[in-house]
């Protein structure tokens, strides 16, 4: 038996076709842990990835974990019972030391393996609920998980002129869920582009009908029948 009580079973026949990489938001892995087995906190996530790299397993990863909440991927809510939520300790302030990075690449290729998840099925909390949540953050290294084939990232394409309408479609085409312009340029640029600000521009414009075009929902991604 795992430590965590907090799963039930996956609904509607659901089997994992997402990962969601979190942070804990707490002063220490233990602080954390504590927190995800807690009955009386109703929340947890299926692996806990301490900064020395250790890996615990809290819930068995065939069952539903309350890790995502409110949100949706690529048109599908209830998140939970389609992913399987891995958390990083990390207070949400600091780097991700190299020992977390690299246990978390090899928890990840093995959960890809075990459940048949590609990269485009590796996501953020803040990429499914943009409107309520950051983690795992800007300081989290999304390409370095795409260059290792366990996420995905924009090639490189010319400008577009920028239409927040255009960037909402293509956004929501990708993934998002529908929220106002403004939060979905946030959430991608969290992800895509962390270190950059200002009003859209034709750099966005590009990444996102990139990433529309590669992996969006009329692609051959994560979707099952």
């Amino acid at each position: 038996m795992l430590p965590s009580p907090n799963f039930g079973e996956r609904r509607g026949h659901a089997r994992p076709e997402l990962i969601v990489i979190h942070y804990t938001g707490m002063h220490s892995c233990a602080a954390a842990r504590a927190r995800l087995c807690d009955p009386a906190a109703e929340v947890s996530a299926h692996w806990l990835v301490a900064e020395d790299g250790r890996a615990e397993a809290l819930v068995p990863e065939a069952a539903r974990a309350w890790h995502a909440g409110v949100g949706s991927w690529q048109g599908r809510d209830d998140v939970n019972s389609r992913s399987i939520g891995i958390e990083l300790a990390n207070p949400g302030d600091r780097p991700f030391p190299e020992p977390q990075m690299a246990a978390l690449e090899t928890l990840l290729g093995g959960i890809m393996a075990r459940w048949g998840i590609g990269p485009e099925g590796v996501i953020g909390h803040s990429d499914m609920a943009p409107d309520r949540k950051i983690d795992p953050g800007p300081r989290f290294d999304w390409r370095r998980l795409a260059r290792g084939g366990l996420a995905v990232w924009p090639g490189p394409g010319p400008q577009i002129a920028p239409s927040p309408e255009a960037f909402t479609a293509l956004a929501c085409a990708f993934g998002y869920p529908e929220a106002p312009p403004a939060v979905l340029l946030a959430a991608f640029r969290l992800r895509f582009r962390p270190r950059h600000e200002g009003l859209l521009d034709g750099i966005d414009m590009a990444l996102v009908a990139d990433l529309a075009a590669r992996f969006g929902a009329d692609g051959d991604s994560w979707r099952s029948a």
